[in-house]
C-alpha cells in the first residue's frame, strides 16, 4: 500500500483513470498486470478513478486479491462525479434537488423547459 500521505510521493501530479475502456474492458474485472502497474505507479504519485457506475459496480471491476477499489487508489469519484472518495473515505456531498428543494426544482425545471420551447431555432 502507498502512503498515506502525499507529501512524501516523489512525483507531485494527481494522475486520474476512467474505469471503463481504460483500466478494464467495460464491466470486465482488471487484469493482474493494470492492478500491479497501479501498485506500483501510486508508490510515485497520487492516483484516481472515475467512473460512472456506482461504486460497488466500479470496485466489482478493480478489486483483485480482495482488495477495495477505494483502497487501490488514493482518490475516487463514481457515478460521474457525485461521490467521490478520498483516502478510502468517502467525502461530503450534496444532491442538487435537496439543496433547493422540491419546490424550488420544480420551478426551475419548468423555466427551463419553457425557455427552450420557446426558442426560435431555424430549421434546417
Amino acid at each position: 500500500m502507498a502512503s498515506s500521505t502525499f507529501a512524501d510521493r516523489p512525483v507531485k501530479k494527481l494522475l486520474l483513470f476512467d474505469v471503463d475502456d481504460t483500466l478494464t474492458l467495460p464491466r470486465q474485472l482488471v487484469s493482474r498486470e493494470m492492478f500491479d502497474a497501479l501498485a506500483q505507479l501510486r508508490k510515485k504519485l497520487v492516483i484516481g478513478f472515475v467512473g460512472g457506475s456506482d461504486l460497488n459496480k466500479i470496485s466489482e471491476q478493480l478489486a483483485l486479491d480482495g482488495a477495495k477499489a477505494v483502497e487501490i487508489f488514493d482518490y475516487g469519484f463514481a457515478e460521474n462525479g457525485l461521490v467521490a472518495y478520498k483516502m478510502g473515505k468517502e467525502l461530503p456531498s450534496q444532491s442538487f434537488i435537496k439543496f433547493f428543494g422540491d419546490t424550488e426544482y420544480k420551478k426551475l425545471v419548468k423555466f427551463l423547459l419553457h425557455y427552450i420551447a420557446d426558442l426560435d431555432i431555424p430549421i434546417k
